[in-house]
């Protein structure tokens, strides 16, 4: 069982001088450590149906990135572009005692984790369905569907929420965009992501940074898993191709009938992806 939520307090660095922040995690399991990142607008929770799959091999810690989740915005004067979140990363690390940790990552967690390992700052990446590989008329449509969800999110008030959540249709309704499977997700997990994305203080600066991420560099000297889902309609699996060019040594894998977040589509096939990229 996944332990309770922990925060951590670290310093970044502003144009005004250090200045610390905190980060929401959770922390299961034994063996090498196994850092989990999720997506624009999501939270820890994201990793839930894999997480006690993992904890059997590793120490696994889910973190709530700077602006989403539970954690709070990163400090005034600090950007949410890939090299600052890469080094807020590397504090968080050494907050915990991290001595390069393997990476996990969905979607924005994907481009992070690739980041990470360019830097040498982990054991082994697997990116699910990373962020950065797009074309512009791809990043255009995906940013098109974020927002439209972010402004779904907070537009629906909570008991309309709770009638749509409580229903199969409802559910795939408010998930069809990124799960292949929308009505597995349980009504109470539906509705803790909705109100994550709709109290993400980190959404907006991190898309505006996002215009400007392409992922162009070999990331070398250790295991890299790049997974997509067949049914991803936000970045279309073709874009796992181009990641293959970009970061020849990576494993590409494909994941057959899930959508953006596969960790809910097929809880096994993601988490065996992820370990044996970590093994």
């Amino acid at each position: 069982m996944a332990e309770t939520a922990q925060t951590v307090s670290f310093p970044v660095d502003t144009p005004s001088g250090p200045r610390r922040t905190e980060v929401t995690y959770r922390r299961t399991g034994a063996g090498e450590p196994l850092v989990l990142l999720h997506g624009i607008g999501h939270h820890l929770q994201a990793w839930d149906p894999v997480l006690e799959i993992l904890a059997v091999e590793h120490d696994v810690i889910a973190l709530d990135l700077p602006g989403f989740g539970r954690s709070p915005a990163l400090p005034a004067g600090h950007p949410y572009d890939l090299p600052s979140m890469t080094s807020s990363l590397r504090a968080f690390f050494e907050a915990l005692e991290l001595d390069r940790p393997h990476v996990a990552g969905n979607s924005l967690g994907g481009v992070l984790a690739l980041q990470l390992g360019q830097d040498k700052l982990v054991r082994s990446v697997t990116a699910l369905s990373p962020a950065g590989f797009w074309t512009e008329a791809e990043r255009r449509w995906a940013y098109a569907v974020l927002r439209g969800m972010r402004a779904t999110a907070r537009r629906v008030p909570p008991e309309r929420l709770a009638r749509l959540a409580a229903t199969p249709a409802g559910r795939t309704a408010m998930g069809c965009w990124i799960y292949a499977r929308p009505a597995r997700r349980t009504p109470e997990a539906l509705i803790a992501e909705t109100e994550a994305l709709r109290g993400a203080t980190g959404f907006e600066a991190t898309l505006a940074a996002g215009r400007s991420v392409l992922f162009t560099h070999e990331v070398a000297d250790l295991p890299v898993t790049v997974a997509w889902g067949t049914r991803d309609r936000l970045l279309l699996p073709r874009q796992g191709v181009r990641a293959k060019k970009v970061v020849p040594g990576a494993r590409l894998v494909r994941l057959p009938g899930c959508g953006h977040v596969p960790m809910n589509d097929d809880p096994a096939l993601t988490a065996r992806v992820i370990l044996d990229t970590a093994r």
